[in-house]
Order: C-alpha cells, then structure tokens, then sequence
C-alpha cells in the first residue's frame, strides 16, 4: 500500500497467510508454525512477527495456541487480497498475461498499487469477481469473499 500509515510489506504478508491459513480451519487459530512454513521463514521469526502483530491490534496471537486475526487485521488482510486478485484479473484480462505467470507477478505488486489505482483497475474490469483461477475478489467494501472453489490458488 502506498500510503505511509500503511501497514509494511512484511506486515501485510502475515495478515494474508494468517487469513489463508484461517479460512482452512475456520473457528480455530492458526499454529505460528504453519505461518512459518507457508511464509518460509523461521518459526522465531514468524513468532516475532505475530507478537508484533498482536502488539498493532491486528492479531490475536497466544504462545502455543496460535494466531487468529483481529477485525483491523483482517481488514489489511483482505485489502491484500483483494489487491492482489484484481492485480491477477488485470494481467490476464487486459494485457494477455498467460495465467501461470500472474500469481508470481501479482505477488510483487499487492504492496504497491494505490486505492485509487485499485478502482481504476476494477472499474476497467468491471468489478470482477473472481481472479484467473477462480478465486473469489473481495468486493470495495473489504466483505470476506465467498469459499475459495476446490483446486483454485489462495
């Protein structure tokens, strides 16, 4: 995001794996572990990061229990999402982009498109939603999407 009251880049990827994770075990917190595996990173280091998040309101984080998001967390989350799902949409759609490479490029870009870039690119889309591979898009309002489809990308 590119205001500087944003959330970081690091702080926004935790909030989309934490949320991914979450929607597989809807109800329960996600082990710190499975952050760790999924982000590639060290169990310290995705413990460190929790806390932090915990510290900032966006997570509810317990040492060996788990992490869960708070409502702001999320709301960062899915913004997140959303960025990068219309991203996805955008590649495929509008410039040819062939689908299996809009995941990685979408990646790289969720952090860095503006809001107003954001409607920009959906209204040009004409509010899509879903992305390429059937994943649902978070609508403007930031409303969790429906369940991702079997088989689809989180």
């Amino acid at each position: 995001m590119s205001n500087p009251t944003s959330p970081s880049q690091a702080i926004e990827d935790y909030a989309k794996a934490v949320y991914a994770l979450g929607l597989e075990r809807p109800g329960h917190r996600v082990p710190s572990g499975e952050v760790a595996t999924r982000l590639g990173v060290t169990p310290a280091t995705a413990t460190a990061m929790l806390q932090k998040l915990a510290e900032l309101g966006l997570a509810d984080y317990i040492p060996y229990k788990g992490v869960s998001l708070t409502p702001a967390g999320e709301k960062v989350a899915l913004e997140v999402v959303r960025h990068h799902r219309l991203i996805e949409a955008f590649l495929a759609e509008a410039l040819g982009m062939p689908h299996d490479r809009v995941h990685a490029e979408a990646e790289v870009l969720e952090h860095y498109i503006s809001e107003d870039l954001e409607a920009l690119i959906a209204a040009k889309l004409g509010e899509p939603s879903h992305d390429p591979h059937g994943n649902p898009i978070p609508g403007p309002d930031l409303a969790p999407p429906p369940p991702t489809p079997p088989g689809a990308m989180p």
